[in-house]
C-alpha cells in the first residue's frame, strides 16, 4: 500500500515566511530593489581601454610609424643642404622630431575616430560602463605611445646630422607625452566632429601638413601672419622646448614655460575631444 508523506515532513520544519520590503514593511506585494552595480572608475577604465587599443592597433600602425620616421629623417636630410647650423638647425631637428608625433597622434587618430563614428563603433563604446574620458584618453594614449621610438630615432639622427649636442635629449621624456596629449586631443576632436569620414581624414592630413610647415621651417623666416598661426598650433611649444635644449646652456625657465603651455593646451584639447565624443555618441 502506498503511503502519502507530507512535504513538510520531508523538507523539515519551515518557519513562517517573511518578506522584507525596501521600506521596512512586512507586506508581500513587492521585493527589495536590487542595487545597481557601481559605475566604473576612470583610471581602471582608462587602463583597460589603453591596453585594448594598444593590442588592436599594434600590427596595423607599426608600418605607418616607420613611414612617419623615414619621412622626418628624409626632411632633415633635404634641409641639410639648406641649413648649416645654429638656431635654424635646432629648429629643423626639433620640428622633424615632433612631426612624428603629429603624424600618428593627429593624422591617424583623426582617421580612427572618423572611421569609428562612420562605422557605428561609437555605439559599442556607448554601451560600456566606462566614462567618456576613459575612451578618449585610452585611445589617445595608445596612439601616442607608438610615437616614442620614432621620435627618439629622429632626434638622435638629426643631432648627429647637424652636429648638435645629445646631452639634453632627456627633455624628450616631457616633450613626447605633452605634445602627444595636445595633438591627440586635437586629432580626436577633428575625427569626432567631422560629419563624414572623408572629411575627418582630410582635416587630419591638413593638421599634419600645418605641423610640418610651421614646425620644421625656422620661425624667423616665416611672415608675421604665418608666425601668428604657428603660435596657435599645439605642437609649437613642444618644438620650442626641444629646440632650446640643444643650446650649450639652455634657458631652462623658458623650456619649462613652453612645456607648461603645451600641458595646458593638452588638457584643453583632450577636454574638447571628450565633449566631442559625448556629442557624437548621443546622435
Amino acid at each position: 500500500m502506498t503511503s502519502i508523506v507530507p512535504a513538510q515532513a520531508v523538507a523539515g520544519p519551515v518557519g513562517p515566511a517573511t518578506d522584507v520590503r525596501a521600506d521596512g514593511g512586512d507586506g508581500h506585494d513587492g521585493a527589495a530593489p536590487v542595487p545597481l552595480a557601481p559605475r566604473a572608475r576612470l583610471f581602471p577604465s582608462l587602463a583597460a581601454v589603453y591596453r585594448a587599443q594598444l593590442s588592436r592597433a599594434r600590427v596595423a600602425r607599426i608600418p605607418l610609424l616607420f613611414v612617419a620616421t623615414f619621412q622626418s629623417v628624409g626632411i632633415m636630410v633635404l634641409m641639410r643642404g639648406v641649413v648649416d647650423g645654429g638656431s635654424e638647425a635646432r629648429a629643423v631637428v626639433a620640428g622633424s622630431s615632433v612631426l612624428v608625433v603629429a603624424f600618428v597622434a593627429l593624422n591617424l587618430l583623426a582617421q580612427y575616430f572618423g572611421q569609428l563614428r562612420a562605422g557605428g563603433g561609437l555605439d559599442h563604446y556607448a554601451t560600456l560602463p566606462v566614462p567618456p574620458a576613459a575612451v578618449v584618453l585610452g585611445a589617445a594614449g595608445a596612439y601616442a605611445s607608438f610615437t616614442v621610438p620614432g621620435t627618439i630615432v629622429t632626434a638622435v639622427a638629426g643631432s648627429v646630422l647637424f652636429g648638435l649636442p645629445l646631452t639634453h635629449l632627456w627633455v624628450l621624456v616631457a616633450v613626447i607625452p605633452l605634445s602627444g596629449a595636445a595633438l591627440s586631443g586635437l586629432g580626436a576632436a577633428l575625427g569626432l566632429l567631422a560629419p563624414r569620414q572623408e572629411l575627418a581624414t582630410l582635416l587630419g592630413q591638413l593638421g599634419m601638413s600645418a605641423a610640418l610647415l610651421l614646425g620644421v621651417l625656422p620661425a624667423d623666416r616665416l611672415p608675421t601672419p604665418v608666425d601668428w598661426a604657428r603660435d596657435l598650433l599645439p605642437s609649437t611649444y613642444g618644438v620650442e622646448a626641444l629646440a632650446r635644449s640643444f643650446d650649450a646652456h639652455p634657458d631652462w625657465a623658458a623650456v619649462v614655460l613652453d612645456l607648461a603651455v603645451c600641458a595646458v593646451v593638452g588638457v584643453l584639447s583632450l577636454a574638447a575631444a571628450t565633449w566631442a565624443y559625448r556629442r557624437a555618441a548621443v546622435r
